[in-house]
């Protein structure tokens, strides 16, 4: 029972080569391949996503403008006071 999922099977005439993962260059086409791709999936989708962000925003700083107008207190109220 000591065999790991890998090694379940010995298969003959496959050959399998590994990079070790210390060995791998983490940041390999970050910038040649990574950068480009990031900018067309933003272009492809900016659509989709920027109108209900936009729309969200414009309710929100109404309902604050709102908020704050409806909570002023109405100089008219105070005029004789003394």
């Amino acid at each position: 029972m000591g065999k790991h999922f890998g090694e379940l099977a010995k298969i003959r005439g496959v050959i399998q080569y590994r990079l070790s993962p210390y060995e791998q260059n983490i940041f390999a086409g970050v910038f040649s391949k990574g950068l480009p791709n990031l900018a067309r999936r933003i272009r492809s989708q900016i659509l989709y996503v920027a109108p209900p962000f936009i729309l969200g925003y414009l309710i929100y700083d109404w309902a604050k403008k709102e908020n704050a107008r409806l909570h002023r207190k109405n100089p008219a109220d105070y005029a004789n006071d003394e």
